[in-house]
């Protein structure tokens, strides 16, 4: 089974984001997580540089999984790369189970 990462419009304030951007022919990524996300491990807020697509989706996972925080995708120009898992978004969850017995 691909690992499934949440697609949101807005980077919440218990979640780290991922942003996928463009910018003409330029891609990138940044990594956001406010403080609050971290439950006390982070006394501030953190946002990194824009990075390669890929560059970034790998700090993502690394930070995620050190500070022990979900993680979810802002991407509006639709730059997600497949290899890396399945997008969905909270609305699409119902549509995704299985039918209740």
């Amino acid at each position: 089974m691909p690992n499934r990462f949440e697609q949101v419009d807005e980077a919440p304030a218990d979640a780290m984001a991922l942003t996928l951007a463009r910018d003409g022919d330029k891609q990138s990524g940044t990594v956001t997580c406010p403080a609050s996300a971290t439950g006390g491990s982070l006394p501030k807020g953190f946002r990194s540089a824009e990075m390669p697509l890929k560059e970034a989706f790998r700090a993502a996972i690394k930070f995620a999984n050190d500070f022990k925080v979900p993680m979810v995708v802002i991407d509006p120009d639709g730059l997600w790369q497949a290899e890396w898992g399945t997008l969905y978004r909270e609305d699409d969850t119902e549509a995704e189970a299985p039918p209740a017995p």
